[in-house]
Order: C-alpha cells, then sequence, then structure tokens
C-alpha cells in the first residue's frame, strides 16, 4: 500500500489514507477485511485518475512543451534557416517567423491537456487561419507553408522523445498517443492554413480580374473616344473643304460676273467681300476652336468683377442687337460676389452665346442676364425670342458644324461647340430651353469657387 501512495499527489494520498483508516476502524483488520479496503483504495484510485488530470502524462509533456517552449522555438528557427527550401523565410525577422507561433503551441497543449483534440478544435483552426494569412502575406508559397509546419512538428517529435527517456511513468502507450496527437493537431494546422492561403490567393485574383477587366473597359472606352474623335475630325475637315469649296465658288461667280457685265460689277465685288468675310470668320472660328481645343496648359485664375464683365458685354453686343432691329434687355444680381474664375474664357461664352442669339433672331429681343444661385454657384443666362430648336436637333446642339436645320443664316456652326469646351475648362454646366418659333434660352452654372 505504500508503494500506491508514493504515486499519487499529495491531496489523494491523503483521501486514500483517510479511507484506508475508515476501513481499520470498522475492524476489518483480518484478510478478508483487508481485501475489501484494497478493492474500495483500487477503485478510489480508478475513479481519480479518470477524473483528475493532473496527475495525466500527456498533461505532464504538455507541462513540459510549456516550460521548453523558448528552447523548442530556438530548434525551430535554426531548423527553418538552415533549409534551402525556405526561401521566404530568409527575408522576415525573428519577429515576424515567430510572432504567432506561441498561439500554435497552446492549441496542441491544450489538445495534450485533454487528451482530445475536437474540444480545442475551434481554437487551433482560428489560429491556424491567422497563420496561412499572414504567411500569404509575407509571400510565403504553399509547400514553403507545409516545410516549415513539418520542421516545427520534428522538434515537437524530439521533445516529445526526450520527455519519454526522462519520465519513467511516461510509457510507449502515453508516447504513442502524444505522437498521434501531435500529427493530428499539425494536420489540421497545414490544412487550415493551407485553405486559408488560397482562399486569400484566389480574393487576389478576383481583385486583379477586377481590375484588369475595369482597365480593359477603360481601354476600350477610350478607343472608342478615340475613333470618335478622329470621325469628328474627318467631319470637320469635310465641312470646312465644303464651306470653303462654296466661297471660292461665290468669288468665281463675282469675277464671271464683273468679266460678262461691267456694269454689275458693285453687285459682283459686294457679293466677293461677303465671302470674304464669311470665309475670314470660317477661318477665325476654326483657330479659335482649335486654340480652345488644344490648351492643355493649367487653368489661369484671377478674381473677376462680374459687374464690369457685365457692362463690357452690354457695350459691346447693343450695337449689332439695334442695329438689327432688336432690343436687347439685361439685368445682373446685386448679390453676385466677385468670382474666381477666367475672365477673357468667360467672355468668350457670353460673346459667342449673344452672338447666337443675334444671328437666330429676326425680331423680338435678347436678353442678358447675370445671376446668383445661393452662395456656391452663379449663372450666365442668355434669351431670345428667335426660331427656337427643334426636337430632332437637341442632342446634337453641342456638336461640331451643327446649325439650325434648313436655315439660310451664315454660320460655321462652331459657336456652341467652343462654348461646351471653355464651359468644361471652368468646371462650368451649360443647359438650354428651347421652343421652336419662341425662342430658346441658354443657362450655364458656375462655382464662385472652383475647387
Amino acid at each position: 500500500m505504500g508503494r500506491i501512495f508514493g504515486y499519487l499527489p499529495a491531496t489523494a494520498a491523503r483521501l486514500l489514507a483517510r479511507n484506508v483508516k475508515k476501513a481499520r476502524g470498522a475492524g476489518e483488520t483480518n484478510a478478508i477485511g483487508r481485501i475489501r479496503a484494497f478493492v474500495r483504495c483500487r477503485n478510489f484510485i480508478a475513479v481519480f485518475i479518470m477524473t483528475d488530470t493532473r496527475i495525466s502524462p500527456l498533461r505532464d509533456f504538455a507541462d513540459f512543451v510549456r516550460a521548453e517552449q523558448g528552447r523548442l522555438t530556438k530548434q525551430w528557427m535554426q531548423a527553418v534557416s538552415t533549409d534551402a527550401d525556405l526561401v521566404e523565410a530568409d527575408k522576415l525577422t525573428y519577429q515576424q517567423l515567430a510572432d504567432h507561433l506561441p498561439e500554435i503551441l497552446d492549441g496542441l497543449c491544450a489538445a495534450l491537456d485533454v487528451e482530445d483534440l475536437e474540444q480545442v478544435e475551434t481554437s487551433i483552426e482560428r489560429h491556424a487561419r491567422k497563420h496561412g494569412k499572414i504567411r500569404w502575406r509575407q509571400g510565403y508559397r504553399i509547400e514553403e507553408l507545409v516545410r516549415e509546419l513539418d520542421l516545427f512538428r520534428q522538434v515537437l517529435a524530439d521533445a516529445l522523445e526526450e520527455f519519454a527517456t526522462r519520465e519513467s511513468t511516461f510509457t510507449r502507450r502515453h508516447e504513442s498517443r502524444a505522437r498521434r496527437l501531435i500529427a493530428e493537431a499539425f494536420s489540421m494546422v497545414a490544412y487550415t492554413s493551407i485553405k486559408e492561403v488560397v482562399n486569400e490567393r484566389d480574393r487576389r485574383i478576383d481583385e486583379y480580374t477586377g481590375q484588369l477587366e475595369h482597365a480593359n473597359r477603360e481601354l476600350m472606352l477610350k478607343q472608342r473616344l478615340v475613333g470618335d474623335l478622329h470621325e469628328s475630325r474627318m467631319q470637320i475637315t469635310r465641312g470646312v473643304v465644303h464651306d470653303l469649296r462654296n466661297f471660292l465658288n461665290a468669288f468665281s461667280i463675282a469675277l464671271q460676273l464683273i468679266a460678262q457685265a461691267p456694269s454689275k460689277a458693285d453687285t459682283a465685288l459686294a457679293l466677293a467681300n461677303r465671302q470674304a468675310a464669311d470665309m475670314k470668320q470660317l477661318v477665325e472660328q476654326m483657330v479659335e476652336y482649335s486654340v480652345v481645343l488644344g490648351d492643355a496648359a493649367p487653368l489661369a485664375l484671377e478674381e473677376v468683377d462680374l459687374r464690369e464683365l457685365h457692362d463690357e458685354l452690354v457695350v459691346s453686343s447693343r450695337p449689332l442687337i439695334e442695329a438689327k432691329g432688336l432690343t436687347l434687355l439685361t439685368s445682373i444680381d446685386p448679390a453676385l460676389p466677385v468670382v474666381t474664375s477666367n475672365r477673357l474664357k468667360l467672355k468668350q461664352i457670353a460673346v459667342n452665346l449673344l452672338s447666337n442669339a443675334i444671328k437666330y433672331t429676326k425680331s423680338g429681343q435678347v436678353e442678358l442676364q447675370f445671376s446668383a444661385q445661393g452662395t456656391e454657384h452663379w449663372t450666365i443666362r442668355v434669351s431670345d425670342t428667335g426660331v427656337g430648336i427643334a426636337p430632332a436637333d437637341a442632342e446634337r446642339v453641342f456638336d461640331e458644324f451643327e446649325r439650325a436645320a434648313g436655315d439660310d443664316i451664315p454660320g460655321t456652326g462652331l459657336g456652341l461647340a467652343i462654348v461646351s469646351e471653355l464651359c468644361r475648362a471652368l468646371d462650368g454646366h451649360i443647359g438650354f430651353t428651347s421652343r421652336e418659333g419662341v425662342g430658346t434660352t441658354f443657362e450655364i452654372r458656375f462655382p464662385v469657387r472652383p475647387e
């Protein structure tokens, strides 16, 4: 009986001694009594071993691993550093390489404590996912991840052999069970880590695929824009050639008229002068439009007094309007502040809109308005009582060389295209309303202070 006491912890030994003393107190001193006492003691020991894990040899090994964690980690680090297949590991610091190993070790030790992997499976898988995600971000290949974990398993296998050699109570059965738990735990860690690496890789592939698809869409859009731009330039070229041919034909007719009927020279010269003026306007607007399109320089901003700009536009446009028998109406909001913009471009916009209104208005009035819109924006509005714009032409109003359908009014069709480009340069937004036979209103909304 004394030898049994030697194998039990102090608490268990005291309880067992108390049980033996009780048996003796009951008079069980003969052979039968001693047998009964032995059976009770044997049952007690069996129950204690099943219910008190403090005497579990596998838990003793788990405590040994916890105590030797630093040494085991160094052994593993040495094995990793000398392994030629672990390329990415050489790029990591000691802390980066070993910072989450304690979590994996804790999960393994917990499995050894209870001799059951299922009870700690959730914790081990959580740490394994973290391990896989970190190693993926550090550039590990899957085979490197597996190799690194296998080296760690080998270090623990050596530690198990060391513990079994020095602990006489740690039997081959205990060693076999510990090896099985270690193997199962590392298989779980390897599988979960690899799965996380694959998931991270798939997420990255999806991300790159999305970026590539977006880039392809952008490229296709730009290719279409380039194609549209090329077609637009070809239309401009054809339009200019067509207009110049018409002007030259008119010149030719004027010269023939002078040669055939000298008495009509004045009429012929007037025709030639009109064609020369139209050619000059076409060339000037082509130059203006090319400058607007090709101006890649940063926009020069300045403080603009809108009252001064408004008055200047009124003075310059009134003679043209009144010469055509039209009425000019003007208004400016007194709440308008000094704005930050480009004065010359604002003037170009207003002049083109006023010129367009005068050109397409045979009777009635032209109106110029400057208004505030809250504290952040202001507007230029130009209205007329002209021919209006047909619904079928509304979508093409700002296209190059687009003019009112079926009219005999001279012009290049570039004025509103120039206005549109200038508005874009000034962060403005242009819109219009129109009714055929009633008139048209163009309104442009500008920021008081561009972003």
